[in-house]
């Protein structure tokens, strides 16, 4: 009896061993198919992110191109087509170059850190004209102003700040890019899109090119002009683009005569550089806020995700 049951149990432990065998032939497969899409995976995030970083090279050719034989800048220039997609190995890219000095400088709100009463009001008007309420501008300029006073209804300084449920300082400096509006007071990610196509944040103050500049920041920059006539200007430049200021002035409606040089003109230095790459499983999209000083221009901040 002792035999059949040795052997009855050599058996069993055989069945075990063939079973935890299998279990362990299916989680090194598995493992292997995992690190084998996590290698895959890192491989196409790379490509991609390559990618994004030859697009920001391609704009910078691109706009130094142009800088050779255009000292004006308007959107039937090549640089302002938007890219299509194209196709690659195992993905495809795109991309876009926007002008940034057709619209209202954030920054031009607090110069040498004094307050812009000429500026403020500018924004206060755009602000107007999009529906949106013109506190807001208050609270962009406390933010941006290095002192800790609310001179204005809807400022916020420190002390308004540090009551919120998660506390923090107003910045005293620059903005540095959009984005940081969402932790000004009264800003949302709502009011923030409404704005985003009539506001740039950039490091200097540079002049306003009329060929860009929406119809709502003509009108804001130019409060004699009505925003119907700031359209129709708008419409004009579609054909043909202003040439110089002089140009600007001679087609805007008679009794405006308030166009100073170091509000507007007709050149750009700088661009808001877009490049989407999808390789594979991964995505990549990159930024880039250049500076055409000179020719060659250089890059002021990117981003990666």
């Amino acid at each position: 009896m002792k035999p059949v049951q040795e052997k009855g149990a050599a058996i069993i432990m055989v069945m075990l061993i063939v079973a935890l065998a299998t279990l362990l032939a299916t989680y090194i497969a598995r493992q292997q198919s995992l690190w084998q899409r996590q290698i895959e995976s890192h491989f196409d995030r790379t490509q991609a992110r390559q990618f994004g970083i030859a697009g920001i090279d391609w704009a910078r050719a691109i706009l130094a191109d142009d800088a050779r034989v255009s000292t004006t800048d308007h959107a039937g220039e090549m640089w302002a087509a938007k890219l299509p997609a194209l196709p690659v190995d195992d993905g495809e890219v795109s991309g876009l170059i926007e002008d940034q000095q057709g619209r209202f400088n954030l920054n031009r709100l607090v110069r040498n850190g004094v307050v812009s009463t000429k500026d403020l009001a500018t924004f206060q008007h755009l602000l107007g004209l999009l529906g949106l309420p013109v506190d807001l501008a208050n609270a962009v300029t406390d933010w941006i102003d290095s002192d800790s006073e609310v001179r204005y209804a809807g400022g916020a300084e420190d002390i308004f700040y540090l009551s919120l449920p998660q506390p923090y300082r107003t910045a005293n400096r620059p903005l540095a890019e959009i984005g940081e509006l969402i932790l000004v007071r009264g800003f949302n990610e709502k009011i923030i899109a409404r704005l985003k196509p009539y506001i740039s944040v950039l490091p200097v103050v540079a002049p306003i090119n009329v060929n860009f500049a929406p119809p709502e920041v003509l009108a804001a920059m130019l409060p004699d002009l009505s925003l119907s006539d700031a359209r129709q200007l708008a419409y004009q430049r579609r054909g043909k683009p202003f040439k110089d200021l002089d140009d600007f002035k001679n087609r805007l409606p008679r009794g405006l005569n308030q166009v100073l040089p170091e509000d507007f003109g007709v050149e750009s230095q700088f661009f808001m550089v877009t490049g989407r790459a999808k390789i594979g499983t991964a995505q990549m999209t990159t930024q880039a806020l250049l500076q055409r000083a000179g020719v060659w221009p250089m890059v002021i901040w990117q981003t990666l995700r």
